[in-house]
């Protein structure tokens, strides 16, 4: 097994589907074959802007053929794996090319940027990972012991490479942890929306300067929904009631739905925005995946 790198950019000729699964033509099935039960990570365009850099890591399933297109296939993501970063990572910083391969000594990559499809280095992807999810206050020192106490002599400071990665790698198993996950999920949905409630537009920060609207997932996890920030809505704790239950939904164009079994549709109209439209972020690359309104619309909304 290896680790590898997806180029995806929306609106190509390839029928991706990021949370799902990677469609690519022959040639690349050898290296992909390399990272069948291994994590790849998405090398796109971060959101309004043409800049490349990384967005999210998925494992892959297996190996499909595409039974209408000629040696062509598809690389599933499996199921509750895929991870939306809570901050986009820039492909270089400076000169310093995060995918070892690329350096060239100069500004520009080597030729092995133009493959779609390219593996990596482990220690390359858990840097991007923790780069992407930068949550070193929620997560223990791995040099130190319950008590505090570091459990290797300074002497071996200028030693510590094969410890610094190792350290890399199980603060990436926490990363894949239930509880961080959902820790990256609410940073990145409550940062897009500007600490607002979507549907009431309402921006609520507590004395301590948290704010009081909660990420929600539009599909759920327990029904394969991702921890991607286009499957989430900020919502204030009544809302989120409420969507959860089906008694409000959006449409495709964020156009808010009430439910006719709400049973005082005046007040619940009365706390949604004055224009009767979602609020979401001026970025297109950060509102709701029409795809999971749909879905909740059809197996969660009460029409």
């Amino acid at each position: 097994m290896a680790k590898g790198v997806f180029l995806h950019r929306p609106g190509s000729v390839y029928d991706d589907d990021p949370y799902n699964r990677y469609h690519f033509p022959a040639r690349y099935r050898t290296t992909v074959e390399k990272v069948v039960r291994d994590w790849i990570v998405y090398n796109e365009l971060e959101s309004g802007k043409r800049s490349s850099g990384y967005s999210a890591i998925a494992r892959i399933d297996r190996i499909e053929p595409d039974e209408n297109l000629d040696s062509h296939f598809f690389a599933y993501i499996e199921p509750g794996s895929y991870l939306g970063f809570e901050k986009f990572v820039p492909y270089r910083d400076g000169r310093k090319f995060l995918e070892s391969r690329l350096a060239t000594g100069t500004n520009k990559p080597s030729g092995y940027v133009q493959s779609a499809v390219r593996e990596i280095s482990d220690n390359d992807f858990y840097q991007i990972c923790l780069r992407g999810n930068p949550l070193t206050e929620e997560l223990p020192r791995f040099d130190e012991d319950e008590d505090g106490i570091r459990d290797r002599p300074r002497g071996f400071d200028d030693e510590a490479v094969p410890f610094v990665f190792d350290e890399e790698r199980e603060r990436f198993k926490q990363i894949l942890s239930r509880p961080i996950r959902k820790k990256i999920f609410r940073n990145s949905v409550i940062n897009a929306y500007d600490k607002r409630c979507a549907f009431t537009g309402l921006q609520f920060i507590n004395g301590h300067g948290r704010a009081e609207v909660q990420a929600a997932h539009i599909k759920p996890v327990e029904k394969n929904g991702p921890d991607h920030i286009r499957n989430g809505l900020a919502l204030s704790g009544t809302i989120h009631w409420m969507f959860d239950r089906g008694l409000v939904s959006l449409s495709d164009d964020y156009e808010i739905l009430v439910s006719r079994q709400v049973n005082d549709q005046e007040r619940v109209w009365g706390m949604m925005t004055p224009t009767s439209k979602a609020w979401v972020p001026p970025e297109s690359g950060y509102r709701p995946d029409p795809r999971f309104l749909e879905w909740h619309r059809q197996n969660c909304f009460k029409h």
